[in-house]
This record gives structure tokens, sequence and C-alpha cells, in this order.
């Protein structure tokens, strides 16, 4: 790290002493509090819409990619300009207004479906706004993290927020399955609103030490948009993990667009036993964030990349065998199978996470996370087309097939990439 101050990170900045566990930095809590809120609200909702659209509404394989595909589209229309346009805002209220919006979205499912409008058209609608804020919220999210702590406690604070990920996904699907089942998905989906609304509150009390960027250092929009770019491909560890997470993203979201009809439909299960299922894969995650810290100590950062890759992409390989076995058998190779898969993909996200936002200087943080998110979430909505339409022409089972053996393809990247011929990934801003 330079021994200059940066600008945008002042040495006056109310921030915890270096070396200090986040533990006691209250302001980092308080932040940390409302995204506990927020990450379980999500887990209810991303558990309650397919239900609703699935079970209530009666949704074919291709509306469930139409909704998928609306949900995610965001990221390729709005990701890359979101990106230039967060670095010249306060990340902070960027956040405020994208969690307003989404609680605002989301109640409108709820009043529908108790006067009875509710139609699959509102749940394209919902999807499609929630998920423009979300890209907004998630690029401010993964950028705010410098300005809330010191250099050295970016890993701590991502592995902390990581870990609440976790907790959210083990617990929140096996409550939002019990909501569900109580008082239907679209009710459920209140919980979720309420969680917005705490992640907000909980902002507006959270302080930053993020400057705002002085209008002189604004270049036109496409030229800031193109410098992201840059930074991201002319990096040499940068450009393969994009390549792996977007070819990863691409068959994983086939694969996850159809399971709410191959677990509800083929399998049989109930609301109730999906969210089981979901959180006790979900212990996996738990278990990642842990270790992950561990593990790149024993193997090396650069090597924890590629490992975890291939673990999450072997381990999603097992997932239509399924359908060949009895539902208690089958139950139980999902379990292992989704725990597996979330220790891998969570030790990947932590570890990568860290290393992009250790090196990007603080002025290209929003360009360096919207750059990489466009480029491995704008995949999905074309995944989730193509889930849709594969599903209909081919079938649910052989459409799992071709999304779990094609996510092999997405370790090549790493695994022939420059990740094994050394232990650490730069530690330097450029």
């Amino acid at each position: 790290m330079p021994e200059s101050p940066d600008p945008s990170h002042p040495t006056d900045a109310v921030a915890s002493p270096p070396g200090r566990s986040l533990w006691h930095d209250r302001n980092f809590l308080t932040m940390w509090s409302g995204q506990a809120f927020s990450q379980f609200g999500a887990q209810i909702f991303e558990l309650a819409l397919p239900v609703l659209a699935v079970l209530l509404l009666h949704a074919t394989e291709a509306q469930v990619g139409y909704l998928t595909a609306a949900a995610t589209a965001a990221f390729l229309v709005v990701g890359l300009p979101a990106g230039a346009w967060i670095d010249r805002m306060r990340k902070r209220r960027v956040m405020i207004v994208a969690d307003g919006i989404r609680a605002l979205a989301l109640a409108a499912l709820p009043l529908l479906y108790l006067a009875g409008r509710l139609e699959m058209w509102h749940l394209y609608v919902a999807a499609l706004v929630v998920g423009i804020a979300t890209v907004f919220f998630d690029v401010s999210y993964q950028s705010i993290i410098p300005s809330l702590v010191e250099p050295d406690q970016i890993a701590e604070a991502n592995g902390k927020l990581e870990s609440t990920h976790q907790l959210a996904s083990l617990a929140g699907p096996a409550v939002g399955g019990g909501l569900v089942a109580l008082v239907s998905a679209p009710v459920a989906i209140v919980v979720t609103v309420a969680t917005y609304l705490a992640s907000m509150v909980a902002l507006i009390f959270t302080r930053d030490h993020e400057v705002r960027r002085e209008a002189t250092d604004h270049a036109p929009l496409h030229r800031e948009i193109a410098e992201g770019l840059r930074w991201v491909f002319g990096n040499p560890y940068l450009k393969r993990i994009v390549a792996t997470t977007s070819i990863s993203n691409f068959f994983s979201t086939i694969v996850f667009t159809l399971v709410p009809i191959f677990y509800l439909r083929i399998l049989g299960f109930s609301p109730a036993t999906m969210g089981l299922l979901l959180s006790l894969g979900a212990v996996g995650g738990l278990l990642g964030a842990m270790l992950a810290a561990r593990i790149s100590r024993r193997i090396g950062e650069a090597r924890a990349i590629p490992v975890s890759a291939i673990a999450f992409a072997v381990a999603m390989v097992p997932l239509p065998l399924a359908a060949a076995l009895p539902q208690a058998w089958a139950f139980t190779l999902l379990v292992v199978q989704t725990f597996t898969m979330s220790i891998g993909v969570v030790v990947y996200n932590i570890t990568q996470v860290t290393f992009r936002q250790r090196i990007t200087p603080s002025r290209l943080l929003g360009r360096m996370n919207a750059s990489i998110r466009f480029c491995v979430w704008g995949v999905m909505p074309l995944a989730a087309l193509a889930a849709g339409w594969l599903g209909s022409w081919l079938g649910t089972i052989p459409t799992l097939w071709i999304g779990a053996l094609g996510g092999l393809l997405a370790t090549l990247p790493l695994a022939f990439g420059p990740f094994w011929r050394t232990r650490d990934l730069p530690a330097a801003r450029a």
C-alpha cells in the first residue's frame, strides 16, 4: 500500500484503529446489523417468489425463465453505467434509496394478491424494479467497505458480511417455507418488505468516510465506463476471474431457474421441504465463510480461487440424479450436494472479492464492481431465457444436465491460469 494518503480515504476519517477487531467498531456493526435483516428478507423472497409463480399462478418453464430474466436483466441493461454513476455519488445514500424502492415494489404484490388481481406480469414488473434497485445497491455495497474500515480490515469485513449472508441462507429458506405454508407466499413477502426498511434505517445511522469526487474529476460517461473495463481486463488475474464467473453463472442460472419446478413438481417437495433443503445446504456456506481465511492461509490465496471454483462446479453435477431416486434419498442427495456447492462458492467469493477491493483504487471501485457485475451477472437473463426455452423443448431434467455439465467448462480459465504459480495475489493498489 502506498505511504501517501489516498484523497478518498482521508487519514482523519472515523474508523477502527489498525489491528483492532471490527467487533469493537460500532459504526460497522450498525451497517452489518441492517444487512443481516436485508439478507434474511431476501432469502424469504427468493423462496416465496418461485413458489408464488409455480404453485399459485401455475407458471410454465418459459414463464419461470421470463421471471428469472426480469429479475436479472438490470445487470445487463444498466450494469455498466451504474458503476460510473455510483462513482460520482455517495454510495451509502445510493443504498438507502435502493432499499426504499425495493420495499415499495414488493409491497405491491401482497396487496394485489389480497385484492384478487395478482397476475404473472405483476411478478415480472416487480422483479424488474427490484433488480434495477439491486444493481445500484450491490455495486455500492461491494464498493463501500473500504470507506468504512481500514485497509487491513477489508478481508475481516467481507468475511463477516458473507457469514451473515450464509446465516440468512441457513435460516431464511426454512422460515420462508414455513411462512409460505402458514400464510401463503404473497403475505410472506411482507416480511421481506420489513427487512428492507430495517436495512434502510441502519444505513441512515451509519457513518462513512467516503469523499465525493470533485466534478472536475468527471470524464464523459463512456470514457469512465471504458476506464473501468480497461482496469478489469488489463489485470491478468481479474480477467480470468471474470471469465470463470461469467461461464459459471450462465450454466448455474440455467439450473437454478428450473430448480423450483424440479423440486416442487417433479420431486413433489412441499414449499416447507424445499425451504428446509435449502437451509440445510446453506450450512456449507456458513462453514465456507468461517474457513475461507484459513484455507487461504493453508494453500495460498491465489490457489484458493481455482480450488474453490472447481469444488463448486463438481458439486453441481449430481443434482439431476435426484430424479431417479425415491423422495427421501433424493432429499438426502440434494442436501449433500447443496452443502458442498455452498462451501465452494463462498470460499471463492470471499477470496476473489477481497482481492478485487484490495488492488483497485478507490476512485475506480464502483466501475470495477459494475464492470465485473455486468459481465458475470449480465449473462444471467440470457441464461434464464435459455433455460425456459430448453425446458419447454427438451424437458426440465435434460436441461438440468446441460447446466450441470456445462458448469465444468467454467473452471478452465482458472485451472490453466497463473494462480497455481504463486501463493499470494498482489497486495498493493495500482
